[in-house]
């Protein structure tokens, strides 16, 4: 479902002006979403914001005005849509929850004052840490995990350690201006430090390593007592106060009291608006970054630096596979055809454009036919580059068509993922009966679908639930807050009170497509030192 097919249902304006609707909230990298559901989670009414984050003093961030100055024009083009379909105010929700990109540090001191730039996940200059606490763990951390920002700042001996009183998430910051309480979901928690699954909690043990380690070094408090509480998904995390109703809508429309969940990142949200938080199941969510989430079964057989150990939003184990670089250098391109189209006098709208790139590459070369290409505009730990360094390459005598050259930059999308997937269906045999897949990458229709599926050889569904993305996946979330019998998992909620009857495209892997794609990870594999080259000597 687009926001174009939001259509008025019969008893919509009622369940609105009753607050029996749940609101959801995310930040994403590119774009903050707001989506309002009625009682049987459908949308009722969409808003967005769109921004961009700022690389200052070589960090990628985004100020608190941006944050709320984006918060506030999602949730005032929201209220706009319900006043255009529905001809009423939208005054009180029945339940709120807020989902953002994950990891990253933003640090508070005991006043409530921002101590350093907000330090989102895509900055990768956490290598010594992440590794240093690998090593002492014996659990991967990866460069983006809040944990390995902190201890960053500890090996730095940065100044502002000593005044640090908490630390979180953008979705957990959001959050406890909105409700008051300092907490996060537990799939959000995990991307912080790891969890234990038996208890739900913090690793006790790697909190204690970590006080050890930093003894006498700056911290003010044990790291417990910096880090954020953890709730599964389900359980209380407060009630919009008459403050966050404000900070939120200006306009003082909105009114207080709507029970909140607890805050979970885009993986999280991104399991539940597929239906993907049971075992066996995965799902790719591609966009700025791409990542894969597979629910396993058991533990692994060893720490593998490819592959992250996080939590649904319920607490259970998940492998994800995560890539800084998803669908940036893509647009890229695709703003570059706009332009010669326009010069040409033949501008089209870039949804357009879109379509028309993605279709072409169903006919091109299977292997991608001589030309390469690297997506990477920022660092990518999977291949070990510390910083991006977007490349297109091709051999003499390589046919430079369109759908070629189309179909090797959606390769290049895929082909870090396919590393980690590598990883888990090979070397630790980890089984998976169906991918979902969403995020705007797979909005063509049948083209990236059908292109993932050959690269980890695995069908593919995609399907109109997933549309609205994390957004809706965190409205989800907190209709689940409050309409969940007693004692029903997540899984059961979403199985029979939200996916049932659901309509999915699933797409098998072609055995030529298949091929294609291990030819061309061959050439990829081979290049790489290539793209290290590229950020050694520029």
């Amino acid at each position: 479902m687009t926001d174009s097919d939001v259509r008025p249902a019969a008893g919509s304006r009622e369940a609105i002006e009753q607050g029996r609707t749940a609101l959801g909230i995310e930040l994403g990298s590119t774009r903050i979403k707001a989506v309002l559901t009625g009682p049987d989670h459908a949308v009722l009414a969409v808003g967005t914001h769109d921004w961009e984050n700022q690389f200052v003093d070589r960090t990628w961030t985004y100020s608190l005005d941006a944050i709320w100055s984006g918060l506030q024009g999602c949730y005032a083009a929201l209220a706009a849509d319900v006043r255009e379909k529905y001809g009423t105010e939208l005054q009180t929700v029945g339940a709120f929850g807020v989902s953002a990109m994950m990891h990253g540090y933003l640090a508070f001191d005991a006043d409530g004052d921002l101590l350093t730039p907000f330090r989102t996940w895509r900055n990768t200059n956490t290598g010594d840490a992440a590794e240093a606490l690998s090593e002492l763990f014996g659990y991967n951390i990866p460069h983006r995990w809040s944990i390995a920002h902190l201890y960053q700042a500890v090996l730095n001996g940065e100044e502002h350690l000593g005044r640090l009183a908490h630390l979180t998430t953008l979705a957990g910051y959001v959050h406890w201006k909105l409700s008051g309480e300092r907490i996060l979901g537990t799939g959000d928690a995990s991307g912080v430090f790891p969890i234990d699954v038996a208890t739900g909690g913090y690793h006790a043990r790697m909190l204690s390593q970590f006080d050890e380690l930093t003894a006498g070094r700056g911290l003010p408090a044990k790291l417990a007592e910096l880090l954020p509480a953890v709730r599964p998904a389900g359980e209380p995390a407060g009630e919009l106060t008459e403050a966050g109703a404000r900070l939120l809508d200006p306009t003082g429309t909105l009114r207080p009291g709507a029970a909140m969940c607890p805050p979970e990142g885009d993986a999280g949200t991104g399991m539940v608006a597929t239906n993907s938080v049971a075992r066996r199941t995965g799902n790719v969510s591609a966009g700025t970054s791409i990542f894969a989430m597979v629910v396993l079964d058991g533990e692994l057989s060893r720490v593998h630096p490819e592959i992250d150990l996080v939590t649904t939003p319920a607490g259970d184990l998940v492998a994800m596979v995560h890539c800084n670089n998803g669908a940036s250098e893509l647009n890229s391109w695709a703003g570059l055809f706009a332009e010669f189209a326009t010069a040409l006098g033949a501008g089209r709208d870039s949804s357009t454009i879109f379509e028309t790139l993605f279709r072409a590459a169903l006919d091109g070369a299977p292997d991608g036919g001589g030309l390469m290409a690297f997506n990477n505009l920022s660092g990518e730990p999977i291949t070990k580059l510390h910083e991006g360094r977007p490349l297109f390459l091709r051999e003499p005598g390589s046919s430079l068509t369109l759908a070629t050259f189309m179909r090797t930059q959606l390769y290049a999308a895929l082909a870090t993922l396919r590393i980690g997937m590598d990883v888990l269906q090979k070397a630790e045999s980890v089984r998976l009966d169906n991918m979902f897949a969403h995020g705007g990458l797979f909005k063509t229709a049948g083209v990236a679908q059908k292109l993932l599926a050959a690269a980890i050889n695995t069908p593919v569904s995609v399907g109109d639930v997933a549309a609205e993305g994390g957004a809706w996946g965190i409205a989800v979330l907190a209709a689940f807050r409050t309409g969940r019998a007693p004692g029903q998992s997540l899984d059961d909620y979403l199985t029979t009170s939200v996916f049932a009857g659901a309509r999915l495209d699933t797409i098998a892997p072609d055995p030529a497509d298949v091929a294609g794609f291990d030819a061309f990870m061959r050439r990829y594999v081979a290049a790489l030192p290539i793209q290290q080259a590229a950020v050694e000597h520029s």
